[in-house]
């Protein structure tokens, strides 16, 4: 092995073609100093050194153990040396990796502050409608295309307890189908179970609230619901927030409040949004204040820094006020310079809705017919959307206008080809106009027809199709009708309710009137004229016991509907038939029972009292108590035995034992009973 013994080197290898071949030369490390090995060359004895070899060695690199370090001749020594150095190297770690180590572990953060817990929450992510939460949304959208939105609500409110929590946005998916088809109150009620379950609304949800109260004519909860957004939701409202809100405003004649919210829009750092200006035009067109809306026309076209406005969504409404003003010359130039041909207008569906109601509703009816006819032509979904509903609502206004109603309803009926579906307030609006030119044969026929379309009546198509029925002297039909109405869960006022049985009672069907007025007393709040109307009739065609039996009916149900004025009524109605004092004998009566079934209730209530005080009385020994008998006997053997063993001593200490054992039997059955 040489004089280096078992020592393994790891040796560079050159070959060098003009040397000798058999010299050679070794870099070996193997001096070691306070721990670390330092580089030494070796050269062996003898060597020649003009004698080179073929195979020159360059260096060796050698791990020597500290002690000591050349002279270890045998395997095993060299393995506990390595071995001794490893464990010396895993309890010393060098002061270099010390130092890395220092230098690498990170400050210690400051802890971060206690989050508010009245703060907000933010509303999730679109990332989070992923994995079962989103094939949740894809089978609640499914039931909302079958139109079957109370199985999508429902779905919706089982799944938010459930491991499977809806996001906020299929929620709004099913609230938005909601509001479609005018189903507030269930969209309200949905809105509040997710808000009490914690689900975090985003700004889609503020904006169908916005709509809802707009729509249902609640300014003052939209107004509030839009300071609940700006003060304490954590993100901004969108320009949809501002369009939804200025729109209903106008659409509610608040045209100075929507100017407000226009103005601190743009505050907020919003830019001038040209479909905002012509709501706003618009509600000052429906005010008939031309000047208004060239005021705002300008306005925009400053703050857009342009003179033309592209946007073709102001000049339906521009024109309105030309027309207004009398100026229809300068209108339709108007409607030339922004239709014609190469025209740079940018021209939306919206846009020519607005040009299309100024020319029906001023004397241009014929241009419309025109300008219909263009718009269908150009329209080639999805590239361009140049019709949609509102263009077939306003065509049908005018042909009724122009009483060509068998027009109107072709051209409703054509919606489909352009692949628009008529809602309810198109219906309405046909059957409306339709039942007020004494055309009711056909409005009932697009009644029938609405369910084919799955188009759901309100309460606006029932009342205007029982109207027009009592015109025309049906009374049964119109009374179908409410019948109907009632049936589908619609919720007629009382001043529909009163047009019903006036219309009846005019007809002399008074029994059928009472029927109505049985069946909507649950329903509705009714006011003193409600009753007295009622029992008027009753009194005119004899019948003053059904007038008894809606005043027991009244005492036993809110004794304060029986107000004075209606005690009066009766008393009068009654005194005719000299039966006045069955008022006052009724009263007591009622009085009576009341109190003998209070009574009764009393007594039934300490009877169960008391039996529940025996059952638990019963309960108690056997239960709570049942070792207290075993103690009891044991007690007694121990005091037997006491007087057994004391009876050696006197008979009265026997005694005082059998005494004391007594009294100590007596308290443990005591003690049980208690």
């Amino acid at each position: 092995m040489g004089p280096f013994g078992p020592f393994i080197f790891k040796l560079n290898v050159s070959l060098n073609p003009q040397s000798s071949p058999f010299s050679h030369t070794t870099h070996s490390k193997l001096s070691h100093t306070n721990g670390a090995l330092q580089t030494l060359i070796v050269q062996p004895p003898h060597q020649n050194p003009n004698k080179t070899s073929p195979f020159a060695v360059s260096r060796a690199t050698a791990c020597l153990p500290p002690n000591p370090p050349l002279l270890l001749r045998y395997p095993e020594e060299a393995a506990a040396e390595r071995r001794k150095r490893k464990r010396r190297l895993r309890i010393e770690p060098p002061l270099s990796a010390l130092r890395h180590q220092q230098q690498q572990q990170p400050r210690p953060s400051p802890s971060p502050a206690p989050q508010n817990p009245n703060a907000p929450k933010l509303p999730e992510p679109v990332s989070a409608l992923s994995g079962n939460r989103l094939n949740l949304h894809n089978r609640i959208l499914k039931l909302i295309r079958e139109n079957d939105l109370e199985e999508a609500a429902l779905l919706t409110r089982h799944s938010i307890y459930s491991n499977c929590r809806p996001t906020i946005y299929t929620c709004n998916s099913v609230m938005a189908a909601q509001l479609r088809q005018l189903k507030y109150s269930e969209l309200l009620s949905l809105h509040r179970f997710i808000t009490q379950a914690g689900v975090a609304a985003n700004v889609v949800t503020h904006n169908l609230l916005l709509t809802v109260y707009l729509d249902c004519r609640k300014t003052d909860l939209a107004l509030e619901q839009y300071k609940q957004l700006i003060n304490d939701a954590p993100f901004n409202p969108s320009p949809t927030t501002y369009r939804i809100l200025i729109k209903g405003l106008v659409d509610n004649q608040q045209v100075d409040k929507a100017l407000e919210i226009k103005d601190e829009m743009e505050t907020k750092g919003f830019k001038p949004d040209p479909t905002i200006y012509s709501y706003l035009m618009l509600g000052q067109a429906k005010n008939s204040n031309a000047e208004g809306v060239f005021e705002l026309y300008e306005e925009l076209k400053q703050k857009i820094e342009s003179e033309e406005i592209l946007d073709g969504v102001v000049y339906g409404n521009l024109m309105k006020g030309y027309f207004l003003k009398g100026m229809e010359a300068e209108a339709m130039e108007c409607y030339k310079r922004v239709l014609g041909e190469g025209s740079p207008f940018k021209m939306s569906a919206v846009a020519y809705n607005y040009i299309l109601e100024a020319l029906s509703k001023h004397g241009k009816f014929e241009e419309a017919l025109n300008l219909f006819q263009r718009m269908k032509d150009e329209h080639d979904p999805p590239r361009k959307l140049s019709v949609n509903l509102g263009s077939y609502n306003i065509i049908v206004d005018g042909y009724c206008a122009e009483k060509r109603f068998s027009d109107a309803i072709e051209v409703f009926n054509s919606m489909g080809e352009k692949r628009c579906s008529p809602d309810t307030l198109s219906y309405n609006v046909l059957i409306d106009q339709l039942c007020s030119n004494d055309k009711l044969a056909e409005a009932e026929e697009l009644y029938r027809g609405m369910g084919d379309k799955k188009v759901s009546p309100d309460e606006y198509t029932f009342v205007t199709l029982m109207d027009t029925c009592f015109k025309e002297n049906r009374p049964d039909d119109a009374a179908q009708y409410f019948r109907s109405m009632v049936e589908a869960k619609l919720r007629p006022n009382l001043a529909v309710y009163n047009r019903l049985v006036e219309g009846l009672v005019k007809v002399g069907k008074v029994d059928e009137a009472k029927s109505f007025f049985d069946l909507m007393v649950p329903k509705l709040r009714m006011n003193d004229d409600a009753y007295k109307f009622i029992m008027n009739a009753l009194f005119e065609v004899g019948k003053h016991d059904e007038v008894l039996k809606i005043v027991d009916g009244m005492l036993r149900e809110d004794p304060n509907d029986f107000s004075e004025e209606v005690e009066e009524f009766v008393r009068e109605g009654l005194r005719k038939e000299g039966r006045e004092d069955e008022v006052t004998n009724l009263k007591l009566d009622i009085e009576q029972e009341k109190a003998e079934a209070a009574a009764k209730a009393a007594e039934e209530a300490e009877r169960a009292k008391a039996s529940a005080r025996a059952a638990v009385a019963s309960l108690l020994p056997s239960k709570l108590f049942g070792d207290k008998g075993n103690e009891n006997n044991d007690a007694e053997e121990k005091s037997s035995e006491a007087s057994e063993d004391a009876a050696g001593i006197t008979t009265s200490n026997n005694d005082a034992g059998l005494e004391s054992a007594e009294s100590v039997g007596n308290g443990v059955s005591e003690q049980g009973t208690a």
